[in-house]
């Protein structure tokens, strides 16, 4: 990670916790009482081949004991009301303003994947992961409604994982190199603008 882009990463998340500081608590006073504990959903994901990292989220989700892969169709009845609402306004990813200052996350660049899938795609993300991982990206931005679609039809895990191997990586990356290649400060507040344009999209 570049000089420029980790003091950008630290500014706007300190001033960001700073002013919406009073907002995450009041959400998470609300999650208690809605949902019970656990408020926060904490999972590894990785930040490079050979080093995980804590994701902090807020949870959407019911708890059960084991639990792996991506969310697909097999997961949506997990997805409680007051998570599917979180989800639609990205609010669960408030957590990730500590993942950014511990820098495991950087504002923009491509999700955090799950262990198994760079162990299983190495050549893949030894590239992918030259960049390190974000809460928004190229990819989320133009890929996330289809590789829903695709996911929500899934009815077991193993068609979730087939599903999100065969396709999703591969589509997932391809966008991933290409921002890698193109990566600066303006390309990096533009995708920035364009995840808000796209939350205030979805009302």
């Amino acid at each position: 990670m570049t000089w420029d882009k980790r003091l950008f990463d630290l500014f706007f998340a300190s001033l960001l916790i700073v002013i919406l500081g009073p907002i995450l608590l009041a959400l998470l006073v609300w999650l208690l009482i809605k949902e019970g504990r656990p408020i926060f959903y904490v999972a590894e994901r990785m930040k490079a081949p050979g080093e995980p990292f804590n994701l902090w989220k807020l949870r959407t989700m019911t708890v059960v004991d084991e639990d792996s892969g991506v969310s697909g169709g097999d997961k949506a009845a997990r997805v409680t009301k007051t998570g599917a609402w979180l989800r639609s306004k990205r609010l669960d990813e408030f957590p990730q303003l500590w993942n950014i200052l511990r820098g495991d996350l950087s504002f923009v660049g491509p999700r955090p994947p799950l262990r198994q899938y760079v162990e299983a795609y190495p050549e893949i993300y030894n590239e992918v992961l030259k960049s390190r991982p974000g809460v928004t990206g190229l990819a989320s931005i133009v890929y996330h409604r289809h590789e829903a679609a695709l996911l929500e039809r899934c009815e077991t895990r193993e068609e979730t994982n087939a599903i999100y191997s065969r396709i999703c990586v591969p589509a997932k990356a391809r966008l991933d190199l290409i921002y890698q290649r193109h990566q600066n400060m303006a390309y990096d507040f533009d995708l920035v603008f364009q995840t808000i344009g796209n939350i205030f999209m979805r009302r």
